[in-house]
């Protein structure tokens, strides 16, 4: 791995070690885990690589194959304030790790992502990896729960995104061949095995060739939208209503949703609609994938990434280009933007008897429409894999 020339090249001796964070999908399921909603997902065969060696000094010193200018920063006093750069992330990693734990060694290490980023959940992968290497560093041992939370903890109240667990529970808790449906209301999972009836499928990634941002995107206005919504709904209905922020859509029946929609806001009514009708579509998903239907699977995908652009309104012009040439291709059972929907990529499940003319026509449409992007636009033919070696 590149990272790992890099570091030789740098410190003129070899790593301690190689810790590794992969990327995930979320073909239903998007939108609903930051207001307790349930999920599925996969871990897939790319991710975030990072060589590292300890620093006894304390001192955590970091490069990036993706970025430039080496971050650095004392495990005793990072920044309180975030500064901007692609080092958030990983200043966050260790802020939330002092919570927890007493850090006593830094370190040093270099980072490399293997594919372009946006719509992949790197940011938390990126954390994930970097806790792998601290604590590893620290003879720290934590749960997946703890891993999960502590990556959570950066994401949110350090970086500033309004997210749920999704990301950093199918880059934990996944197993290769298996689908995670996890429930964020209390935690609870299951790993459902491909059915032997299931036909075969490959996961394309298809990269718009836009870079794109949680926390500079309407991610968090759409969170605040949603709940304001729901807190609205609870009004109508006579329920207590309490704190705004500690609101979550998953408290408010779907009966009630339906009773007073007409008298929300219309956005707040669209986030409320995609919401709902969301969870609806995970738990038909689950058993659809249960009995090896994953055509059926596929197809609430693509309604999952339609309800994102009428009712979330998310989705940037080529991503919903890429999602308009993906519905009529052949070969590709469902897909959706994949992440946020604020620019980054779409994904899809394909059949790998197809893959060479997917990729084709995909590819062909896509940079007939937007030519300019030629060279930034790519598309990765990926599998199931394994979660966060912790």
């Amino acid at each position: 791995m590149r990272c790992e020339t890099l570091f030789a090249s740098t410190y003129l001796k070899d790593p301690a070690g190689i810790a590794f964070s992969p990327y995930r999908i979320c073909p239903i399921g998007a939108h609903v885990d930051h207001n307790l909603g349930k999920i599925t997902g996969l871990a897939i065969d790319k991710g975030i690589h990072i060589a590292y060696a300890p620093k006894r000094n304390g001192v955590v010193e970091m490069m990036s194959l993706q970025f430039p200018k080496r971050a650095q920063w004392h495990i005793a006093s990072v920044p309180e304030v975030k500064e901007g750069d692609w080092a958030d992330y990983l200043r966050g990693a260790t802020w939330a790790l002092t919570r927890r734990h007493a850090l006593e060694v830094g370190l040093c290490g270099v980072i490399e992502g293997s594919l372009p980023i946006g719509g992949l959940s790197s940011s938390a992968a990126v954390i994930l990896s970097f806790l792998s290497a601290l604590c590893a560093v620290n003879g720290i041992h934590l749960s997946p729960h703890e891993m999960i939370e502590t990556a959570l903890d950066a994401e949110r109240n350090y970086v500033g995104v309004s997210i749920g667990k999704l990301d950093q529970s199918c880059e934990v808790l996944s197993k290769k061949d298996h689908l995670l449906y996890l429930d964020t209301k209390d935690d609870s999972y299951e790993l459902i095995p491909t059915n032997p009836a299931m036909k075969p499928y490959k996961i394309a990634i298809f990269f718009s060739g836009l870079d794109r941002s949680l926390a500079g995107s309407k991610y968090n206005a759409r969170v605040d939208e949603l709940r304001a919504g729901v807190y609205a709904l609870k009004a109508f209905a006579g329920l207590d209503y309490g704190k705004l922020q500690d609101t979550n859509a998953r408290d408010v029946a779907y009966d009630v949703y339906r009773q007073y929609r007409d008298r929300l806001p219309a956005p707040w009514a669209r986030r409320c609609e995609h919401w709902y009708t969301e969870v609806q579509r995970v738990e038909k998903g689950v058993e659809a994938w249960r009995r090896g239907d994953i055509e059926e699977y596929g197809r609430l995908s693509f309604e999952s990434g339609l309800s994102s652009i009428e009712n979330w309104e998310s989705g940037a012009p080529e991503q919903i280009r890429l999602y308009e040439i993906m519905r009529h291709t052949d070969g590709i059972y469902g897909g959706r933007f994949s992440g946020a929907g604020f620019k980054g990529c779409c994904m899809a499940l394909i059949d790998p008897a197809y893959e060479e003319s997917i990729l084709e026509k995909v590819g062909g449409e896509y940079l007939a429409s937007f030519p300019h992007l030629e060279g930034k636009y790519s598309a990765h033919i990926c599998q199931s894999a394994d979660g966060a070696r912790l």
